[in-house]
């Protein structure tokens, strides 16, 4: 059985669309936290930097350069880095079971590892 490759087009179009819906994913997270002032404190931190990452993912595809391709997919790895941080903070202070973020989790991981792959790819 012959694998498709995917254009390069298509894959960016692939994972700002994943990008897109891990940080709605993460906006509904925010939306249904208790009212307690840590978890209102985490979640805008979460909201924060999720849509930082899916934001910056939109600059990554009009870098003018090489380095500024590096530069700019470095931010959204390290935004990225950020919500998997806050998602695993809900669960090590007891705001939300793991058993509910864990999805959400795995599809944060993938597209950092996917990302961070990217950038090792382009020598940046």
């Amino acid at each position: 059985m012959e694998q498709q490759r995917l254009s390069k087009g298509d894959f960016a179009d692939g994972i700002e669309q994943r990008l897109k819906t891990f940080m709605l994913r993460n906006l509904h997270v925010f939306r249904a936290l208790p009212q307690a002032f840590d978890a209102q404190h985490f979640g805008k931190q979460l909201v924060r930097c999720s849509s930082s990452a899916a934001a910056n993912y939109r600059a990554v595809r009009r870098a003018r350069s090489r380095n500024e391709f590096f530069a700019k997919l470095s931010i959204v790895i390290e935004e990225l880095d950020e919500s998997l941080f806050w998602l695993e903070t809900f669960v090590f202070a007891g705001i939300i079971p793991e058993n509910r973020l864990s999805d959400l989790m795995d599809e944060g991981s993938q597209l950092l590892k996917i990302l961070a792959k990217s950038r090792s790819n382009s020598g940046g």
